[in-house]
């Protein structure tokens, strides 16, 4: 609403207006705060700006990356129909996933969360998720794969029809234009969502995906694509953490949000997405390869479940839980400068437009 008042133009928002006071840090809150939300400093969330400026950093695109190698691969004999099928799959999740997770978080999240410095990281990870869509659109492409397959497994492939649709009513509740913070029931409602998606949908959906795809890196399959999913693993680590950790500052401000009620609803949540996941590696993995097997993927999510309860600050739920695939912490902690100086493209023309003729 524009006001008039002694010539000068004064912008109201809906938090306070603009001029009226000076932000005070001790009115900066995650959620239901009452500083001006488009004014961002005095800094109070410094954790929430450090992750902005470390994604900044890492910025990629997809295009960089050489698909050549993949491409002779797939047109070869290089690969088997069990590796086949787990990349188209795998591409048949992620190509609408990262497109949930930015609805989820534009037209959503964001609009809820009142931290000027949480709303600047909300901006670059909604960036990247468009990048990933990007990402997998370019691997798809680069293939040569059929579009309307891949595109619409979301729809007609069970194990992936049922993790998205388990995500839906989350989605729908925070884009529904009448929702608003405010009350005990809403707010748990939204750190509700904020929970399913960082720990759930970033923090464990994704993971078989990355193993699968990556361990066929390892064994010098799919290069291109997999260097992508580990610059893709590595963004979605770090949206994870900082998922984490406005998770935990909520919980802080509103310590009235995390009833014994509550934290055993968002227990039970992690079962159903454990076993969501699981089924969904025993569909595209039907039988074990690439050193991969369905003990090892239920160990794997019992594994990454009760690590991600334990940083929310909920007890494990899975009793000895080992990690059976350490080698991907090596493809968290990828180093950006090394692996593009050595692989970025540097064809005239990028996988996409390669001819075969």
């Amino acid at each position: 609403m524009l006001n008039f008042d002694d010539d000068r133009l004064m912008i109201e928002t809906d938090h306070q207006a603009v001029g009226s006071t000076r932000v005070r840090i001790e009115d900066k809150r995650v959620i239901n705060g009452t500083a001006d939300v488009n004014q961002l400093v005095p800094f109070k969330y410094y954790w929430a700006w450090d992750k902005y400026l470390a994604a900044c950093a890492n910025h990629w695109m997809p295009q960089e990356i050489s698909m050549a190698r993949d491409i002779a691969q797939w047109k070869g004999k290089d690969l088997s129909e069990e590796e086949r099928r787990i990349i188209k799959r795998n591409l048949g999740f992620f190509v609408t996933a990262d497109s949930l997770a930015a609805n989820n978080i534009v037209l959503g999240t964001y609009r809820h969360i009142t931290a000027p410095e949480c709303r600047q990281f909300l901006l670059r990870q909604a960036f990247e998720e468009a990048i990933h869509t990007h990402a997998y659109q370019y691997i798809v492409e680069s293939l040569g794969l059929d579009e309307g397959e891949i595109f619409n497994m979301y729809r007609e492939v069970p194990s992936i029809r049922d993790k998205d649709a388990f995500l839906m009513p989350f989605i729908e509740t925070l884009t529904n234009p009448t929702f608003a913070t405010g009350t005990t029931l809403h707010d748990q409602q939204l750190l509700k969502s904020i929970i399913v998606f960082a720990c759930l949908m970033e923090g464990l959906f994704f993971y078989v995906g990355f193993v699968q795809i990556l361990a066929l890196g390892r064994q010098n399959k799919m290069p291109g694509a997999s260097e992508q999913y580990q610059y893709i693993l590595r963004d979605e680590s770090m949206h994870c953490n900082f998922g984490i950790d406005m998770i935990n500052a909520i919980v802080e401000e509103n310590p009235h949000l995390w009833t014994k009620s509550f934290q055993d609803e968002i227990q039970d949540l992690f079962r159903m997405a454990v076993d969501l996941e699981y089924c969904y590696a025993e569909d595209t993995m039907p039988r074990g390869i690439l050193g991969l097997n369905a003990h090892l993927f239920k160990q794997y999510l019992h594994f990454i479940a009760n690590r991600r309860l334990q940083q929310i600050g909920l007890a494990p739920l899975f009793s000895s839980a080992a990690n059976p695939f350490p080698w991907m912490a090596e493809m968290i902690d990828l180093k950006k400068e090394k692996n593009f100086f050595e692989s970025r493209v540097t064809e005239d023309q990028t996988g996409g437009t390669l001819s075969w003729d």
